[in-house]
């Protein structure tokens, strides 16, 4: 006889993790703090490595997709949570770890919150620093700004304003979009938007899709009773120079799917910034040039 149908569910899209995938898997069965483990799926993106091997071997009750190339983050994500089933879905990087509780304090506030239709935990980097995972979406001179200095100077008012570095990542608070590295998702919202937008190949997908649901009034918040260990990059560091093409690329596309009538006029000179910007950062990192990850207290 089967048991309770899942609170939640989770699907971890997977690329090259190596070790850190079954690590992932196991934290969040463990996380037994809603009533039982959550429906768990991993989509694997082409890896190479073993990753989906080990897995498959470690957690043969894990339920493994394969599509057999690298589908992007949010196709990914999108193919995942189709086979899922329960209320609230999370989609998360293979590199995290979900802290014990994390799952009772965030469904809580989807049950008492119906218009919440995106939250975010705490995401701690692994020296116990916070990551500032709850941002703003910039006006256009905070993007030139960050863009300009961000690179050089993470302090600068415009990188701190987008960042939402001065926030006090102990309060909950609402936000206009939290990092997808862990992003819990009520379903009827993600189903009203259409789910994640499959233009996106990498990055800047969770930025689309919670602005979607913020238009199609849905909130999106930040939940500090929950809170996820993130290594940061373990499958893009393969690929630097690729990744920062996608990144710039999908700015871009963000851009034209957000600027209408005269707005559009800026996207020529914003594409020719944005190509300047993606020569700079692969010029940083060959010469190995990083900047700080950027930290809020906690």
């Amino acid at each position: 006889m089967s048991g309770p149908a899942p609170r939640w569910s989770v699907v971890v899209v997977n690329y090259e993790a190596g070790e850190q995938l079954v690590g992932c898997v196991l934290s969040l069965l463990a996380d037994t703090s809603a009533g039982g483990a959550p429906e768990v799926v991993v989509v694997d993106n082409g890896s190479t490595d073993g990753s989906a091997e080990e897995l498959a071997a470690a957690l043969p009750g894990v339920r493994l997709v394969r599509p057999g190339t690298n589908l992007g983050y949010a196709t990914a994500a999108n193919r995942g949570i189709a086979a899922t089933t329960a209320p609230v879905v999370a989609v998360c990087n293979p590199d995290i770890e979900l802290e014990p509780g994390t799952a009772a304090a965030l469904l809580a506030r989807f049950d008492a919150e119906p218009d919440l239709g995106a939250l975010g935990p705490m995401v701690r980097n692994r020296d116990g620093s916070v990551y500032p995972s709850a941002r703003s979406v910039p006006t256009v001179g905070d993007a030139v700004g960050h863009g300009v200095f961000g690179l050089v100077r993470p302090s600068n008012r415009f990188t701190r304003r987008y960042r939402e570095l001065d926030a006090d990542a102990s309060r909950a608070r609402d936000s206009d979009f939290v990092s997808g590295a862990a992003i819990w998702l009520r379903r009827g919202a993600l189903e009203a938007v259409d789910g994640w937008d499959e233009g996106y190949f990498m990055y800047v997908e969770d930025v689309d899709l919670c602005w979607r649901l913020r238009r199609a009034g849905w909130r999106v918040a930040y939940e500090p009773g929950g809170s996820v260990v993130h290594v940061q990059g373990a499958s893009t560091a393969r690929h630097p120079y690729r990744m920062i093409l996608e990144h710039h690329r999908s700015l871009a596309r963000f851009a034209a799917k957000r600027w209408h009538g005269a707005k559009r006029l800026l996207l020529v000179p914003a594409a020719a910034f944005l190509a300047v910007r993606a020569v700079g950062a692969m010029g940083a990192h060959a010469l190995g040039w990083r900047s700080r990850q950027p930290r809020v207290s906690g």
